[in-house]
């Protein structure tokens, strides 16, 4: 198994250059999958695991995701970066306290996000939200593990499609330790050319959840890192229900002969699960 140390210093190069997609499993065998098809890391996704557990997104516990995330450092040997949510608090010593208690969950990196949750006042007050970005930062450091952060601003996808003020935000939470940033929803040329253009040399990171973009475009456009978000998991929900639908309305089985063979799911998991012997 990979080093932790050496997995995070792998992470750290990848954004200095290039472009690189970093898909989102939602389980450990999904997460050991993709490092198969050779993706250089992972990064958990806070919708698809809630929805792994017949949950709405961010409906998850600290402890849950804890245990989750630490699951999936572990579950494989290439970087992951942790969807850490809002850090499961509103104060930035909270936020601290709990950045700290995920670096010892073996990440690579994790983000932390300035929306509340709160439909009418969706995304936190300025001031706070720089506050919680620093604070965080000051606990990586504090743990001497170099986890990469990422810092979030969630306007576009919380109904504050505000250009500049995403602009401002990030900029202010590269200002205040972010080593990467994302803005989760701009997919306009000039949006993204605009972000990756303010907060340089910063990298940015793009999430793509359809067919609107491709990685040689936004790699084209100075992108350095393009995450999915839950999409991958949407995808296997989507074949999941339309096979069981068909059987529960029609009550046919066409559907399931577009299942991946057991033979193929069964190879890619022989070296791993092996129980001792008696």
């Amino acid at each position: 198994m990979t080093p932790i140390p050496d997995r995070r210093s792998v992470f750290r190069r990848l954004h200095e250059a290039g472009c690189f997609v970093i898909p989102n499993p939602w389980d450990v065998g999904s997460a050991r999958l993709l490092a198969q098809l050779g993706f250089p890391a992972l990064a958990t996704t806070s919708s698809g695991f809630a929805w792994s557990l017949g949950r709405p997104d961010n409906r998850v516990s600290l402890a849950e995701a804890l245990a989750h995330i630490r699951s999936i450092a572990h579950g494989v040997e290439v970087p992951v970066n942790a969807d850490f949510e809002g850090g499961f608090a509103v104060a930035p010593a909270e936020v601290a306290a709990n950045v700290a208690a995920a670096t010892g969950t073996g990440v690579a990196g994790l983000s932390i996000e300035d929306s509340t949750g709160d439909a009418s006042s969706p995304l936190f007050d300025f001031a706070l939200a720089v506050e919680r970005i620093r604070a965080a930062r000051q606990a990586i450091d504090a743990s001497g593990t170099g986890v990469l952060l990422t810092g979030r601003s969630e306007g576009f996808i919380v109904g504050r499609p505000d250009l500049a003020e995403t602009i401002r935000r990030l900029t202010a939470y590269a200002e205040a330790g972010a080593d990467c940033l994302y803005a989760p929803g701009i997919r306009a040329r000039a949006e993204i050319t605009a972000v990756v253009q303010a907060v340089a040399p910063k990298p940015v990171n793009v999430l793509v959840g359809s067919d609107f973009t491709t990685v040689a475009e936004l790699a084209g456009m100075g992108v350095r890192r393009i995450s999915v978000g839950g999409a991958l998991a949407r995808a296997a929900w989507g074949g999941f229900l339309h096979a069981a639908r068909e059987i529960a309305e029609r009550g046919t089985f066409t559907a399931l002969a577009r299942g991946v063979p057991w033979a193929e799911i069964e190879g890619a998991f022989a070296s791993h699960g092996v129980l001792p012997t008696a």
